[in-house]
């Protein structure tokens, strides 16, 4: 049987399915790192399985996550996602959400993609941490407080330094499972393929 982090609930197979296939992979395009910018700011304040049922809810009800469309939203958008059951009925996240996506095109175009603004974070090297229990794991690193202050300075909304810290962690810029994670080693092996070095957090 294999070991997992132990952070995650195994009695429910698609939390373990995201663990196994996604969580901490190093995400390297901005689709897919909007999309999971958004599903952490949605999170604030709420668990990440609360989030990580209704992602299909939010696939839908925000463009498949193309930023483009997404930073195209009316207020009359805005008012149809507010009473959407598939996603949280939360108006100043969803509001936030809009906002967001045009704050990622303004970065786009200033860095050539929003991959390459956040990697810059982390020196463009994976923060390889070695927690043990759950007790180790920190909610925020001086590299999330980093990013949330630039981001917030940029116009973002939602974008705390809790928040991002598990941004980090789920996009793979920090490889936070755990040293005995059958996961963590498999990641790490990966980074070569990539393109991609680490280093010790």
């Amino acid at each position: 049987m294999c070991k997992r982090c132990p952070w995650l609930d195994e009695s429910k197979p698609d939390y373990v399915e995201y663990h196994d296939k996604e969580w901490g992979v190093p995400v390297l395009d901005d689709k897919t790192m909007f999309e999971f910018l958004v599903l952490e700011s949605a999170q604030a304040g709420l668990s990440w399985y609360t989030i990580l049922k209704r992602r299909e809810g939010y696939r839908n009800a925000f463009a498949n996550f193309d930023v483009d469309k997404v930073a195209c939203f009316t207020k009359e958008d805005e008012a149809r996602l507010v009473i959407d059951s598939g996603i949280i009925r939360n108006r100043a996240k969803i509001s936030a959400t809009i906002n967001n996506a045009k704050c990622y095109q303004e970065i786009q175009r200033e860095f050539g993609s929003f991959v390459n603004y956040i990697w810059g974070f982390v020196g463009n090297r994976v923060i390889v941490n070695q927690w043990s229990s759950l007790e180790d794991y920190p909610a925020t690193s001086p590299v999330s407080d980093a990013l949330s202050k630039d981001m917030k300075k940029r116009g973002f909304k939602f974008v705390g330094s809790t928040i991002l810290y598990a941004h980090l962690q789920a996009a793979g810029l920090i490889n936070d499972h755990s040293v005995d994670c059958y996961r963590r080693q498999k990641i790490i092996d990966s980074y070569e393929n990539l393109g991609l070095q680490w280093q010790d957090g």
